[in-house]
Order: C-alpha cells, then structure tokens, then sequence
C-alpha cells in the first residue's frame, strides 16, 4: 500500500508556490465585470462628447439677432433684410437719377408717381378709387398732426410733416417708382397696411395709422425715423 501511494504522489503535479496566483486566476468573473461596465460607461461619455460637440456646430454662434427674434414673435413692423434691401437700392436709384437729371438741366427727380389704381395684394385686388374723389394732402397732414399729438409726439410733428413730405407729398395714392412701397408711409408692399384696416388702399386715415406704428415700432419716433431717412435715404 505504502509503495502504491508513493509512486501516486510521484505522479501527481507539485503544489503551486504560496502567495502566487494560478494561471488565469486575474480575469476573475468580478474582475471581467468591471472591466465590461468601464467600457460602456467610456463609450457613453465618448458618445454625449460627440453629440454636445455636433449640438454646438449647428447652434447659431452669436444667438438670434434682434430682428430674427422679432419676426419669431409675429412683429409685422419687425425689419425685415430683403424688404430694407429693396428699400436701399431703390435710394440710390433715386440719387443717381437726380444727379443725372442735374447734369442734363432737367426738372429735379421725383420718386413719387400718383397711381390711378389702388395695387393689391395679400388677398385684396387692386382698387379703383372712388368716383369724383381726389387726394387732398392739407387735410391729410392735419389729420397726421392730430393722430401724432394723440400718440404724444406734437413735439415731433416737423420730423413727421418732412418725412412724409419726403416719401409720398402726403398723397394716400403715391408709389414709388423704383420700390413700389404705396401709400402717405411708403408701405412695401402696400399690403402690409392691411393690418391697421381693410380700407388701407384708399383711406388716408388707416395708412397713417398704420404707418404711426410701424414709426413707433422700429424708430420709436418720428424724429428717430427722420434721422434714419436722412442717414441712408431711406425708412
């Protein structure tokens, strides 16, 4: 018996060294699990990393501008670029016709032309004006005088009277040659008057209602539309 254990125990591998793993025994299944949850926690940072960064390319880089925001809100008396472009090149249209009619010793150039038909737009037809009626610029600046004061700009009535004076002579049918903005404000596209009434086309008391408004609110008065108009050419 003694022989048979013997040559068992000579057969059979030496015990490992104490205080040394085996083989294998440093991907336990606790460690292979911390292993795992370190990688996707990794990827999950790496992923958010990526799309903050994407997020952050299509974010506007100076936020919105003023009249990005007023359009957002439904301002309709909000600056709009195309419209002020129109607005712009139909002032130096103007300013070189006049330098041309200067040099050929022609009248001075006016911008203004009186329409026989009222345009349309916005859904309204072009109107014909009332049979037998005729503009009457006095009574409109009185009228515009008196809107204004009621608005608390009777200290700023001079800027109002030569704006206007400027724009349309204070005629409810004026258009612009080169812009076609219409009407005692030169509103472009005349349509947009529609907002202070549906008589806009033909009724000086709604245009300069509309356009005491819109003066309010983008110069917040006359006089800072009229320094603006002196400025650039243009309102």
């Amino acid at each position: 018996m003694r022989d048979r254990r013997s040559k068992r125990e000579e057969n059979e591998p030496p015990p490992p060294p104490r205080g040394r793993a085996r083989n294998g025994s440093l991907l336990t299944p606790k460690r292979i699990a911390y292993i795992a949850l370190t990688v996707v926690v990794l990827a999950g940072m790496g992923a958010y990393a990526v799309k903050t960064m994407k997020d952050n390319e299509a974010a506007p880089k100076d936020g919105l501008t003023l009249p990005e925001l007023a359009r957002m809100l439904d301002n309709p008396m909000a600056p709009d670029p195309k419209i002020d472009a129109l607005k712009a090149a139909a002032a130096q249209a103007q300013r070189a016709e006049a330098i041309k009619a200067a040099r050929e010793n022609r009248p001075d150039f006016d911008p203004v032309k009186i329409v026989k038909k009222a345009p349309g737009g916005a859904g309204f037809d072009p109107a014909a004006f009332p049979p037998g009626s005729r503009p009457n610029p006095g009574s409109n600046k009185a009228l515009g005088q008196q809107m204004a004061a009621a608005r608390g700009w009777s200290a700023e009535w001079g800027c109002l009277e030569k704006l206007w004076d400027k724009e349309s002579h204070w005629n409810e049918r004026a258009m612009n040659r080169s812009s076609g903005a219409y009407g005692i404000p030169q509103s472009l596209p005349g349509s947009k008057m529609a907002s202070a009434g549906a008589d806009w086309q033909t009724n000086p008391a709604t245009q300069i209602k509309w356009g005491l408004g819109y003066i309010a609110g983008r110069y917040k008065s006359p006089c800072g539309a009229w320094a603006h108009s002196q400025s650039v050419g243009w309102y």
